[in-house]
């Protein structure tokens, strides 16, 4: 099974997400895209993140109704900062029947030779990338590479960020959110 990887740490996960993930295993050669949630990205400082388990009880409530559509907490067992290239090695002991894909927006491409053993990761696994607007260039190497292929997914333009800074200001953002979410979200208080 040809699996695409979506890595984020989903704090919250919205209709962005799942629109870009559901566009994947439609539109693409991908049969199941599992959301990867990560505790820490090495790029990005902790900023007031809900805590692993809950992130994960949201990104589950947000699948359920999509069987293609899948959650993983494999990083939250593996060292701080998570790297993708660990990541995918354990991926690929603990599911060796599958082929595993990494799905990324353009932005992160820009900055993809950044990247713990990039080559490595280029060399064994195939990238998906969706358009974002953002500035600078990507690599001339990534813009042609035959491991990388570009998705005409729509643009998103909703963040997490967002999310969270109307929530805190009390903004009836209930559509930007899976309806279940929004409930849970809502329920407990998150983000307030």
């Amino acid at each position: 099974m040809k699996i695409g990887l979506f890595f984020g740490t989903f704090n919250p996960i919205h209709i962005g997400h799942l629109i870009i993930a559901n566009y994947m295993v439609e539109f693409s050669d991908l049969e199941e895209v599992w959301f990867v949630v990560t505790p820490q990205s090495p790029f990005k400082k902790k900023i007031a993140m809900l805590s692993n388990h809950h992130r994960l009880a949201i990104a589950n409530i947000a699948v359920e109704n999509y069987p293609k559509l899948k959650t993983s907490d494999i990083e939250f067992n593996l060292p701080q900062p998570n790297y993708t290239i660990n990541t995918l090695v354990q991926f690929e002991e603990k599911f060796p029947n599958h082929q595993f894909c990494l799905i990324m927006g353009e932005d992160n491409l820009k900055g993809f030779h950044k990247w713990k053993n990039y080559e490595a990761i280029l060399q064994n696994y195939e990238l998906y990338v969706y358009p974002r607007i953002s500035d600078g260039k990507t690599e001339h190497e990534f813009s042609t590479h035959p491991k990388i292929h570009k998705v005409n997914a729509p643009i998103i333009q909703i963040s997490s960020t967002f999310i969270r800074k109307a929530l805190q200001e009390k903004k009836d953002i209930s559509t930007m959110l899976p309806e279940n979410v929004w409930k849970y979200i809502d329920e407990m208080n998150f983000y307030k």
